[in-house]
């Protein structure tokens, strides 16, 4: 019953932060998600605040997160037609490496930021530098998803500021986004801005009119047998369960992998089901909306739970250090759009750049929202190339496997050797989109 009532009391949030967001304009102007809004009333009112939250109601919430980021993973590539590596690489490939460029950047300056000066002056866990991109590209989910790991590493502050790090990077997606873009429109670097109509009011407030509502799944089997959430939802706890095998089986292997988060495993373990029912036919029955409704509940509930159940005291503890390496991530993928984007593609160079700044500090729904701004018409090819990048970027960065491994290297190889390997990643694909006709050194900003 009290988990019940937890869950019933969560849902309550979730509905006051959807009636802020309908209702505040600065808000809608920020484009926040109602999730996040309402996990930071329940901060405000949990014990950092009001106090007003009994305490088995946290309790409830907390395993929540770690829990729900398993089925965010398996969802994603369940019901998706998987394409070609060549068909990929064409169209995705000069995406994929500026966002390596820029996904393992992020680890790289971070960690060198840590042990150049907040080790010294602030004397902070080696582990620190990886809450930037595990918090930035990876989210709520991934920063939840890896508390076990810091745990097991003596870090058990990480999952905290993972989580801390997730909320600023969502924040400085959708602000210091914008205020890329109105530069941008000021200085002539966007294609078609000139037809730039903004964003519609109903999805500012997020209440759609009725001449605009669609239906948002298709029922692909007979709910006299199955009811058809309920068969999508089987399909996803049997890759859950795949990955859990396969994580079992590392375990088996070495004491190491105890560590080990089981969500980059839940996604190969959807990955493979996708592959197995391809071959089966029986993915004709997938619907990708069903799936996109799972993992929207799931990442809802998650970041809820998420903010709510944020230490404000472990964040306090370490604010100086925290707020250097949230400026320095910031400052980081800032230098990635202005300097590196008109660098590294040939065209459509800002609607690139602006695209994964928002998905490499936010999420991959706010880099499309941020394109939507400056592209309203899909007119230039970044969506096509963005999806396709995701589908091999996914898998080991932004919560794939790197991520997962980020902190075993960093404590088993050491600071700078996983500095070196983090500079060598961003070379190697650097140098294949050089070599790959993708980059100009004295490019031509204006559209």
């Amino acid at each position: 019953m009290e988990f019940l009532i937890s869950l019933c009391i969560l849902s309550a949030f979730l509905l006051v932060g959807k009636a802020l967001r309908a209702n505040i304009t600065l808000l809608q102007r920020l484009f926040l998600p109602s999730a996040i809004i309402a996990g930071f009333i329940a901060l405000a009112v949990g014990p950092y605040g009001l106090n007003l939250i009994p305490e088995w109601v946290l309790r409830n919430w907390q395993p929540l997160p770690g829990i729900l980021i398993n089925l965010v993973f398996a969802t994603l590539f369940l019901g998706v037609a998987i394409p070609g590596i060549k068909k990929i690489w064409s169209s995705g490939g000069s995406q994929l490496c500026f966002g390596v460029v820029a996904g393992m950047g992020q680890y790289f300056i971070a960690l060198l930021v840590t042990m150049l000066v907040l080790v010294p002056l602030f004397k902070v866990h080696r582990l620190f530098g990886c809450i930037v991109e595990i918090g930035f590209s990876g989210g709520h989910g991934t920063a939840a998803g890896m508390k076990h790991a810091f745990d097991g590493y003596g870090f058990s502050a990480g999952g905290d500021l993972s989580l801390m790090s997730a909320t600023v990077g969502i924040l400085s997606a959708v602000i210091v986004g914008m205020v890329l873009i109105n530069i941008a429109i000021r200085k002539d670097y966007c294609t078609y801005l000139s037809e730039k109509k903004g964003i519609p009011s109903y999805k500012k407030k997020g209440l759609i009119p009725e001449p605009k509502r669609f239906s948002i799944a298709t029922a692909t089997v007979a709910s006299e047998a199955i009811e058809p959430l309920t068969f999508h939802f089987a399909i996803v706890g049997i890759a859950v369960l795949v990955g859990w095998v396969m994580l079992s089986g590392l375990k088996a292997i070495h004491p190491e992998f105890d560590k080990f988060p089981l969500f980059p495993l839940a996604m190969i373990g959807g990955l493979i089901i996708q592959k197995l029912s391809i071959k089966a036919k029986i993915n004709r029955y997938y619907d990708k909306n069903t799936f996109d409704r799972i993992l929207g509940f799931s990442l809802d509930i998650l970041v809820l739970s998420a903010i709510a159940s944020i230490k404000l005291d472990v964040f306090v503890a370490y604010l100086w250090p925290f707020v250097i390496i949230m400026f320095t991530g910031i400052s980081w993928m800032v230098f990635c759009v202005v300097f590196l984007a008109p660098r590294m593609f040939s065209r459509f160079w800002f609607e690139r750049g602006i695209t994964e700044f928002g998905m490499q500090t936010g999420v991959t729904a706010i880099g499309l929202l941020l394109l939507r701004v400056v592209d309203p018409l899909y007119k230039t090819d970044t969506a096509k190339a963005f999806g396709f990048k995701q589908m091999i970027y996914e898998p080991f960065l932004g919560g794939g496997f790197i991520t997962a491994f980020a902190p075993m290297l960093v404590t088993n190889l050491g600071i700078w050797q996983s500095i070196g390997i983090a500079f060598l990643f961003m070379l190697v694909f650097f140098l294949i989109s050089y070599f790959s006709g993708w980059v100009n050194f004295k490019p031509d900003k204006t559209a």
